[in-house]
């Protein structure tokens, strides 16, 4: 968190200062996919880059994401929902998730 009334904020890992948006601004949260730093963004955000890493992450609402465990490995992997497969990046299985493979899957929402 930050100061109340801070115009800005600087990372104590990157040292990168980022303006803190005005007050009652919805914030979301997502984990960068290259360098798993958490980041916060406002909601309704498309995409977000990553601060540390400068990676380009896809925003996507809860009510657009699913869940499923790797077919190999069981690591629970997140996934845009409708997609007919997800790569594992562990240990880079490919799982079907699509209608065939419907009972792995979880609708996520938060």
């Amino acid at each position: 968190m930050y100061p109340v009334g801070a115009s800005s904020v600087c990372c104590a890992v990157c040292n990168a200062v980022t303006a803190v948006p005005p007050p009652g601004t919805e914030m979301a949260q997502l984990v960068c996919g290259a360098c798993h730093t958490l980041l916060m963004y406002i909601r309704g955000a498309t995409s977000v880059q990553c601060s540390c890493c400068h990676t380009v992450n896809l925003a996507m609402e809860a009510n657009q994401v699913a869940h499923v465990n790797c077919g190999n490995c069981r690591m629970l992997l997140m996934y845009q929902y409708g997609a007919r497969s997800v790569k594992c990046a562990v240990c880079n299985f490919v799982t079907s998730v699509g209608a065939s493979a419907s009972t792995n899957e979880q609708k996520f929402s938060v």
